[in-house]
């Protein structure tokens, strides 16, 4: 027996361990974190993305970037989950959370290499992140709901470095009023769903004639040409029911054996349509919107009542509807009274390049609102969305927390500064830890300087000269090469841009520097220590 091989993993099982996965996993998620850090920043480079189908995407949000991105090696998709939860969390910062999540691992290589273990690194990483939180906090200004100014300033600065940046101003403006009107006061605060804001895209026009609608835009026509084309003082009905017959559940067989039973047959179908549209007649509505379909008698029934209507209408806009207009999504045609109605001003269908689509506009109090961006080109509308998606966040983030920080890589020089400091402070290993993170967060300045076509060193020196003098808000200005006030300069962001961020990218880090035992099962290359595939150009 004593010569007998034992197997455990099935054959063809790959495994790594000790420092050859440790440098397999770092070397990937290093290699994924410099895929996106040209994208950093006003100046920042942007991407071309084509998929297996053909589908283009250029874009210089990392999130976007990142996803896009067929990753294989598991490590390397830890960074993609750092992105996608700064996306989620925040809606701006993806690539400064993938970027530092890089770095800490590259600062952690350096300390294994001394032969500082991994346990006491994360210890101090963690400790430094926490350090963080705190010194974050004495350099925040407060934002409120109607500083109108200071929001789109937020909003500019996360619209900045994209395809929408020259157009800043609109969009900001735009995105600001759409916040304002969807943000909801609580006890807890105030609190923002930027789900509550629609956002409809149109190839053709220019950027300038993008819109916010106070109510909703539907993409969808009237069903009956004979409808009118615009409703005044509109008494809107949300029926999640059809307006047709019910087929029965099972197969059932009618017989009918003479041509007066078929004539009644068709007088009672008639009958039961004409009974439904009387109901919503008798409610009072001018206005249906329907979720499933509507019957070709009754649509005659309703155009000649001069009621609009639509069917087909997904949930989501119903439930945007529901919020805007503050009518009651219905079940059954039987219930309806004129207390479930909703309201707004105007009902319209209106031609938008080339597709008609159904406005509901002049809502009383809105709680959701629509905002219809246009565009040359079908990629500068999607360059316009996502810019546009990050700068909602940004602010409805900014509002719900009323702090904000300056920009232009100050918070990341002050951090730096002061856990310096701090790690001086400490006894043990960890204090190399903090140092190294200390270290780590200076990426974020030096990559704007690098994208930018700027000397880092010289711009390093000079914000940390600025910063020791107290200027707590010295950044970066990249269009001219300048440290300068960030605040002054209108470049501002919330304040859970810089925490998420630190947050996510230590946590991702702590995580891939904690395995030392890669075992990939047959089949998958992940896990062998393989470096994923980076198209040259990255």
């Amino acid at each position: 027996m004593s010569g007998q091989p034992i197997f455990i993993l099935a054959e063809g099982t790959q495994r790594t361990r000790g420092r050859d996965a440790q440098g397999n996993n770092i070397m990937a998620a290093k290699a994924v974190a410099d895929a996106v850090r040209t994208t950093l920043g006003p100046k920042g480079m942007d991407k071309m993305l084509v998929d297996s189908m053909g589908d283009v995407v250029i874009t210089n949000d990392g999130a976007t970037i990142l996803k896009e991105m067929d990753i294989e090696h598991p490590a390397a998709k830890m960074i993609v989950e750092v992105a996608k939860t700064q996306d989620d969390e925040v809606g701006d910062g993806t690539t400064t959370a993938s970027i530092l999540a890089g770095e800490l691992l590259k600062k952690a290589e350096d300390l294994m290499d001394m032969g500082i273990h991994q346990t006491i690194i994360s210890s101090g990483y963690r400790e430094a992140a926490k350090k963080s939180a705190d010194i974050l906090k004495t350099i925040t200004i407060d934002v409120s709901e109607d500083d109108t100014q200071t929001l789109e300033k937020i909003a500019s600065t996360a619209i900045t470095g994209k395809g929408a940046e020259s157009h800043k101003e609109k969009l900001a403006k735009l995105t600001v009023e759409a916040v304002r009107a969807v943000a909801e006061k609580t006890d807890s605060g105030i609190k923002v769903d930027v789900d509550d804001i629609k956002i409809e895209k149109r190839a053709g026009g220019s950027i300038r004639d993008s819109e916010l609608i106070n109510g909703i835009v539907i993409d969808k026509e009237k069903v009956h040409p004979s409808m009118p084309d615009h409703v005044k003082d509109a008494k809107i009905l949300l029926l999640s029911q059809a307006i047709e017959l019910k087929k029965t559940e099972v197969d059932a067989e009618i017989k009918i054996t003479s041509p007066d039973q078929m004539q009644m047959f068709l007088d009672q179908e008639e009958k039961m349509i004409k009974d439904m549209v009387g109901k919503i007649i008798s409610s009072g509505a001018n206005v249906v919107f329907c979720q499933k379909g509507i019957d070709d008698l009754a649509q005659y029934y309703l155009q000649k009542e001069g009621i609009y209507a639509l069917r087909r209408v997904k949930t989501s806009d119903l439930e945007k509807l529901s919020k805007a207009t503050g009518a009651k999504i219905l079940q059954d045609i039987n219930e309806i009274s004129e207390s479930d109605l909703g309201s707004a001003g105007r009902v319209e269908e209106k031609n938008i390049s080339g597709t008609k689509m159904t406005f509901v506009i002049d809502c009383p109090s809105p709680k959701a609102v629509s905002i219809v961006l246009h565009g040359g080109t079908e990629h500068v509308v999607e360059s316009l969305d996502r810019a546009l998606h990050d700068a909602l966040r940004v602010v409805g983030v900014a509002l719900e927390d009323g702090q904000i920080v300056a920009g232009g890589g100050s918070p990341e020089i002050e951090l730096s500064l002061r856990l310096s400091e701090y790690a001086s402070s400490l006894k043990g290993r960890e204090q190399l830890a903090v140092s190294k993170f200390a270290e780590a967060l200076e990426v974020v300045p030096k990559t704007l300087a690098e994208n930018a076509g700027l000397d880092p060193i010289d711009t390093m020196v000079e914000m940390k000269s600025q910063h020791e003098k107290g200027n707590k808000k010295a950044g970066l200005d990249v269009y001219t090469g300048k440290v300068v006030d960030m605040w002054e300069n209108n470049v501002v962001e919330p304040l859970r841009t810089k925490t998420q961020a630190i947050n996510a990218a230590t946590e991702a880090a702590v995580m891939i520097l904690r395995i030392d035992d890669v075992i990939a099962s047959s089949g998958r290359g992940g896990g062998g220590g393989g470096m994923p595939e980076m198209p040259e150009d990255m």
